[in-house]
């Protein structure tokens, strides 16, 4: 297997990319053939788009993430084309793909994911002998997207604890029994949107004082350091054991909400990796989601424009913030 140098700080984990493919039409119209726009084509999945916006940044990263037949090595070249250096686990289903059409003539956008291929019990297993060989102690290990079929709902729980053993923090970004599993083995940090934290605790979460207390419950139980709860034109809050922080998102004309959780996390992490406080990661973080909205489809956001919105965001700190 492929090795690469324990000086990459951070390692993101994709086992389910896809290749994003957006475009645009004037309507969105049941039964008619639907003209549309040039296409673009992006490597997308939580983890890979975590490498590009740490990268765009300026910051160090490696992106694992498995890739399979011709839909597989049109992702690599992307991946490439973007300088993110890569770790693939070669897998002998195809890469999904994924596509986002904008209706021009009333500014709605919608976002079709296809289901991923389907990895044998040596594929996956692979994963995590490659996340074994990769992971940089003292560095973050982020591992974040749906799990394809065949991979069990421990898989994350599995990541999180060879991190824990190579002196690396695991931050996890998923939904439904892969965070519910990777939570009982105690996350570095969560990423939540307010719609997934609800689906996680069943309930929901219309007050700031309930969004407190499920932030608060999860750290409490051990499941995570950090509670990062997204709340899209709202801003964030962000819950420790210690005090929590809320910032409200800059205001700005939305394009797309495509990789804004992505790059909310990119931000976050980055910030951390380079010694910067917990407070200065949040302001980054909340910087990077409102920027990627303002690009179109599946750009992500720039580094211009996550520096600009920094300057105006200060957080609020207290047990009240939510």
């Amino acid at each position: 297997m492929e090795s690469f140098s324990a000086a990459a700080q951070i390692l993101t984990l994709t086992v389910n990319p896809a290749l994003d493919i957006s475009t645009s039409t004037a309507e969105v119209v049941a039964e008619h053939k639907l003209r549309c726009s040039t296409s673009r084509l992006a490597p997308g999945g939580g983890g890979v788009n975590v490498s590009r916006v740490v990268r765009r940044l300026g910051g160090r990263t490696v992106a694992l993430f498995t890739a399979g037949g011709p839909l597989g090595d049109a992702y690599r070249r992307l991946v490439e084309g973007e300088r993110v250096p890569s770790v693939v686990v070669p897998i002998e289903g195809s890469t999904r793909e994924s596509f986002t059409v904008d209706d021009t003539a009333n500014g709605s956008q919608y976002r079709f994911v296809l289901a991923g291929p389907h990895l044998s019990d040596r594929e996956w297993r692979s994963c995590l002998d490659y996340v074994s060989q990769t992971v940089s102690p003292g560095g973050y290990l982020v591992a974040s997207g749906s799990l394809p079929p065949g991979v069990p709902d421990d898989f994350y729980a599995r990541v999180v604890r060879l991190a824990r053993n190579a002196g690396a923090r695991c931050v996890v970004d998923s939904t439904g029994p892969a965070l519910a599993a990777a939570l009982t083995e105690g996350t570095f940090l969560v990423a939540p949107s307010r719609r997934e934290l609800e689906t996680h605790v069943g309930s929901s979460l219309d007050t700031a004082q309930s969004r407190l207390e499920a932030a608060s419950a999860l750290i409490a139980d051990g499941g995570a350091e950090y509670v990062a709860l997204t709340l899209g034109a709202e801003g964030a809050v962000l819950a420790s054991r210690e005090e929590t922080y809320a910032l409200k998102a800059p205001v700005v004309d939305a394009v797309s909400s495509v990789g804004a959780g992505d790059s909310f996390l990119a931000g976050f992490v980055l910030r951390l990796s380079q010694g910067r406080s917990v407070q200065d990661a949040f302001r980054t973080a909340v910087a990077a989601g409102a920027a990627a909205v303002t690009t179109p489809a599946s750009e992500l956001c720039r580094r211009e424009d996550v520096e600009r919105f920094e300057l105006g965001l200060s957080p609020e700190a207290g047990r009240k913030a939510l």
